[in-house]
């Protein structure tokens, strides 16, 4: 390790010293000689023995998960400056927090205040909200991943990386990411987990910063048993605060608070309030939710009327010749959506389908077209939500990125980005007949030249993104009816599904 001090990477980043290391990783200091300022670098090992294919396909995966990080764009989530190949190995440069993690707090001074617990909550519910809004699972939540800055920061490391860095041999046949006490059990049984998933996480995570241990304690074995058998020891801290985080550890992730319940009732915390929290248990049956609290049950049944953009005065289509929009049950193949003489026309050539984590790419060189499904933290499955909870995800979603900064980056290393490319977003512009709603944005490179268009849209249930993306001289109409035409048409066929 000591021989690559000195080194510099994309003739830019000055290796100074290992900040720590472990699993598939080290973390080095560096100086951005560009910018004269100080980065973290995260160098990736890739194991001993892997094939050429595999080596590529975990090189493309760590930048593609690394790009992903770099959209999320919030203070709480660590920044993501740079991501870089060299020696076959994939670097990342992010911020340099200076402060030091949520874990060594605890080891320092046992657990802390009340007050500081539920502002650390409030503020990781935040950030695990805009990852899962992103399609971002963690996946590796824990207090060795909460940064105190000693400026009052509390940032989320590791995101999209945990998933390579800290992994644990369950079984003979096959690896469960995380770390022992801290992963949910539904992912100790083998099922991949959803956003839920990371709120058990942190309500394990809030529970060590409460009590100064956690809540499962003994050898990596004894920890996943009790886990899996043992009731959550409930913290010794009581009133809100406590049940707040034994609710986020339910066993059953349906019972557990979403995460706009549990960051509200954090930030009524926070300022001092004293919320009455019921936990809810929920159960999906036969298309109703059964809502269990205090010992009395209830069905609820909510009728929801959905109006189609004809009939309140957006497209011209007439209501008769379209049925109302779909609520999807199932998996829908999104590489089916836009048909091959589509994506041929907008790319200039063919282009073969590629799935991308439940969505879909075709990309040339220089060009690309990307669909993803979009969900909220509460429902790992995008097929699973319901049209009021897309309604309320596409608004939030809509507000987040009309207020989000501008400045921003591009990497799209199918297309031949060989780096990230600095770029500036536009304001967001509503677009009509695009699904039942729908806006996009421009996306410029720092030598004010448009190099892509994303758009967000919402049929019935289904929320999705296209993002279109051009290296060479498409103009920015093109761009722009490139992107539009592909919403469109995704749209158009989902709402076939009908």
């Amino acid at each position: 390790m000591a021989e690559s001090i000195g080194e510099r990477l994309a003739s830019r980043y000055l290796l100074l010293r290992p900040l720590g290391s472990g699993g598939m990783g080290t973390v080095w200091l560096a100086r951005d000689e560009m910018l004269d300022r100080e980065v973290a670098v995260k160098e990736l090992r890739v194991p001993d023995g892997m094939g050429e294919r595999e080596r590529a396909e975990l090189v493309i995966r760590v930048m593609r998960e690394a790009e992903v990080t770099a959209r999320l764009r919030h203070p709480a989530v660590v920044s993501v400056h740079d991501v870089l190949v060299e020696d076959g190995r994939p670097w990342i440069v992010m911020e340099r927090l200076n402060g030091r993690p949520l874990s060594a707090e605890i080891s320092a001074h046992g657990g802390l205040q009340p007050g500081a617990v539920a502002e650390i909550g409030a503020r990781m519910v935040d950030a695990l909200s805009a990852a899962h809004a992103h399609g971002v699972q963690h996946r590796d939540v824990k207090p060795g991943n909460v940064f105190l800055t000693v400026d009052g920061r509390v940032v989320l490391t590791d995101f999209g990386i945990a998933r390579q860095a800290d992994t644990t041999n369950l079984t003979g046949d096959g690896m469960l990411i995380g770390s022992p006490g801290f992963i949910a059990p539904e992912r100790l049984e083998g099922d991949p987990g959803g956003p839920a998933a990371d709120l058990w996480s942190l309500g394990a995570t809030l529970y060590t910063a409460l009590e100064g241990v956690p809540p499962y304690r003994g050898s990596h074995v004894q920890v996943i048993q009790a886990t899996l058998t043992e009731p959550v020891p409930a913290p010794r801290v009581g009133g809100p605060l406590g049940t707040l985080v034994s609710w986020l550890m339910a066993r059953d992730p349906a019972d557990r608070p979403d995460s706009a319940t549990a960051g509200r009732l954090f930030q009524e915390i926070v300022r001092g309030g004293n919320p009455d929290i019921a936990p809810v248990r929920r159960k999906k049956t036969n298309g109703l939710w059964v809502a269990v609290a205090a010992g009395v049950a209830a069905v609820v049944a909510a009728a929801v009327v959905v109006v189609a953009p004809w009939e309140s005065g957006g497209a011209a289509t007439p209501a008769a010749r379209r049925p109302p929009a779909p609520e999807f049950t199932e998996k829908v193949d999104l590489c089916r959506v836009v048909s091959a003489g589509q994506v041929k026309a907008l790319l200039g050539q063919d282009a073969r389908p590629k799935e991308i984590e439940g969505g879909c790419q075709w990309t040339v060189e220089g060009t690309g077209l990307r669909l993803e499904p979009t969900t909220d933290s509460d429902t790992p499955n995008w097929w699973d939500l319901d049209p009021e909870a897309a309604r309320s995800l596409y608004g939030g979603i809509k507000r987040r990125i009309a207020n989000m900064p501008r400045d921003s980056s591009l990497v799209w290393y199918e297309i031949g980005t060989k780096r990230r490319i600095p770029t500036v977003t536009s304001a967001i512009r509503p677009l009509d007949g695009v699904g039942e709603e729908a806006f996009a944005w421009d996306v410029t490179s720092s030598d004010d030249r448009m190099i892509a268009v994303d758009v967000y849209f919402r049929v019935g249930d289904f929320v999705g993104r296209v993002e279109y993306a051009d290296l060479g001289d498409r103009t920015p109409d093109q761009l722009r009816q490139g992107a539009e035409t592909a919403a469109r048409a995704a749209a158009d066929t989902l709402w076939g599904h009908a």
